[in-house]
């Protein structure tokens, strides 16, 4: 709105208050409004003026002189309080000099008038208080309808981030989803399948947790750790499920399966499946240098993949196999005791181990939910 614009609202009907202890001046002041075209309210004193402020006011006539709370007080009063602080003041008075005047605009008050009272300069000075007073009602206003929009904006921005949010999450969601189903197609020709994959996942997540890997590490490795075994979807059937010992030729084709995985899961951008690519690759090797396909030792084994294979070997020695019947939990545990630093590197045995209940709360669970389903 215009400085124009806000001017001519003067040109409506403003609520004046006159706040004066003397009833002669109160109808002198009440009578001048009224012809100036405002509605008028009157208060004997600041007492009865300050609960009258309460009706709503646009300006208020305030004598300086009165008993009990004076015209400083009322205006101090006034200012103090969030409702009425804009609210102009023009303080009446038949006192003069610069001490007046500076004691009534340090207290607040908009404008000082003196006793008797020149009708036009109090027409004047009273429309242009008004005048002031609607422009500063309507930047309230404004201000009022900005915060609005803002809260509206706002919201409308907080619900499309959210649903870009929900959006991302459902297409992480789709892409775990579909690496799920690339493991249980290379497991779906074993005889252990969704089982196996949840199971390896959970045992290598709390692993790694249990080592005090950051959480997305942590994360990263119960998600990524079911593609150990994805490139088994390139070996055969008979050699795969062979119920016996395999014998040279059929070892030398069985341990193709960790480069057949990592040409699988080769070339992804995805960092779960980069992850998975580098444990189906490096499972199978050593901790002392004798695990295939290419030889590393120690810590040239990525951490992931030493996790894994831990929990890999403590899965196949505590489930059914077609070359073995599954084994007791003591004696999985002293098969894995027996590879301390050899196959497996200490550090991380060391930590499972020292947590094989948990491990072994797990496998019941599991166990319980086969016999379960089965019955």
């Amino acid at each position: 709105m215009t400085v124009a614009e806000s001017a001519a609202q003067t040109t409506r009907i403003h609520r004046v208050l006159i706040v004066d202890d003397d009833p002669d001046t109160r109808r002198t002041l009440a009578r001048a409004m009224r012809r100036f075209g405002h509605e008028v309210e009157e208060a004997h004193d600041g007492y009865d003026g300050l609960a009258k402020l309460d009706e709503g006011v646009d300006l208020v006539l305030l004598d300086v002189n009165m008993p009990g709370m004076d015209g400083f007080g009322l205006v101090e009063r006034m200012r103090r309080d969030t409702r009425h602080r804009d609210v102009p003041v023009m303080m009446v008075t038949g006192q003069s000099g610069e001490q007046n005047w500076r004691r009534a605009l340090e207290a607040g008050a908009s404008d000082f008038i003196g006793k008797p009272m020149d009708l036009s300069e109090l027409q004047l000075r009273s429309t242009w208080l008004l005048r002031m007073k609607a422009a500063s009602d309507e930047v309230q206003a404004h201000k009022g309808r900005l915060e609005e929009l803002v809260d509206v904006r706002t919201a409308a921005l907080r619900e499309a981030l959210d649903e870009a949010a929900r959006a991302q999450q459902r297409t992480w969601d789709a892409h775990l989803d579909t690496v799920r189903r690339l493991v249980l197609a290379a497991e779906y020709r074993d005889v252990d399948t969704a089982a196996h994959v949840e199971r390896i996942g959970r045992y290598a997540g709390m692993l790694a947790e249990m080592m005090r890997l950051p959480e997305a590490e942590v994360a990263l490795t119960r998600l990524a750790a079911p593609m150990h075994d994805v490139g088994k979807i390139g070996i055969p059937d008979h050699i795969l499920l062979k119920p016996g010992p395999l014998d040279a030729a059929e070892w030398r084709i069985m341990r193709t399966h960790p480069t057949i995985g990592a040409h699988i899961l080769d070339g992804s951008p995805s960092p779960v499946v980069q992850a998975g690519r580098l444990i189906a690759l490096t499972h199978h090797e050593r901790w002392d240098g004798g695990g295939y396909p290419a030889g590393l030792a120690g810590e040239e084994i990525p951490l992931r993949a030493r996790i894994c294979a831990v929990v890999d070997m403590f899965d196949a020695l505590t489930t059914q196999r077609p070359y073995r019947d599954q084994l007791s939990f003591a004696t999985a545990i002293a098969l894995l005791e027996a590879e301390r630093g050899r196959q497996f590197d200490p550090y991380v045995l060391d930590t499972f181990l020292r947590n094989r209940a948990a491990f072994a709360a797990v496998l019941k669970e599991f166990t319980a939910g086969e016999q379960g389903a089965s019955a």
